[in-house]
């Protein structure tokens, strides 16, 4: 599988993502820089974390007009999968791919630390080799973490299961929400389900030096 690993001015979690999909098997990764437009030739696109356009306006707002987005939306259209990671997370709502807003934490502060999250589903191409419940240690770094969507809309993401990470304690147990999140909300997908935002970082969780290697179950899912 080729991966595409977008960079906007402002990135920094690229080299981190770039690594990771690069040792992965049967895998490749290159870098494909904010004002490409075409995806041809790859299998699968990550949109890094970072402070794109250093998160002037909103967090994601500019990064939303790169030329770039315009053929990731047609990538998304035809099923191709893609994955938001914090930032990325931002840029596919503000974009629209994904529906639902982040915004400034609830406590005002940037919260980086390891957070546990539990799979709410595994019919995602990025959770299939999980298992439903299953608690992942995942590091999240974010000051615009904080999942907002109305009522209808939340309504919605859980009546189609689109829910696919929610912040719970060690043992699984809601009531752990680092950023106030809207129904505990870590990470959800499109309505097609090839499309995942989330704000955790699971690029930073696949080696143990780091203290966690459950990142890798979100990346060896999109392998099959």
């Amino acid at each position: 599988m080729k991966f595409a690993v977008l960079r906007f001015p402002g990135s920094n979690c690229d080299q981190d993502c770039l690594h990771v999909l690069s040792g992965l098997p049967n895998s490749t990764a290159d870098y494909v820089w904010h004002k490409d437009v075409s995806l041809s030739g790859f299998d699968a696109v990550v949109v890094p974390g970072g402070f794109s356009y250093g998160d002037y306006l909103r967090c994601g707002a500019i990064a939303r007009f790169s030329p770039i987005m315009g053929a990731l939306k047609e990538f998304a259209a035809a099923g191709g999968p893609v994955i938001g990671i914090c930032n990325g997370f931002q840029i596919l709502c503000e974009s629209g791919l994904l529906p639902g807003a982040l915004v400034r934490n609830k406590g005002l502060h940037f919260v980086c630390r390891h957070q546990h999250v539990r799979v709410e589903t595994t019919r995602s191409p990025f959770t299939r080799k999980a298992t439903q419940g299953q608690v992942l240690d995942l590091p999240i770094a974010h000051g615009e973490g904080c999942y907002f969507a109305d009522e209808a809309a939340l309504a919605r993401l859980d009546r189609e299961d689109r829910v696919i990470l929610r912040y719970c304690t060690p043992n699984g147990k809601r009531g752990e929400n680092p950023n106030g999140s809207c129904a505990d909300i870590a990470g959800i997908c499109n309505e097609q389900r090839n499309v995942f935002g989330l704000m955790p970082h699971p690029e930073r969780a696949c080696d143990e030096m780091l203290g966690s290697t459950d990142g890798r179950t979100v990346f060896e899912s999109l392998l099959g």
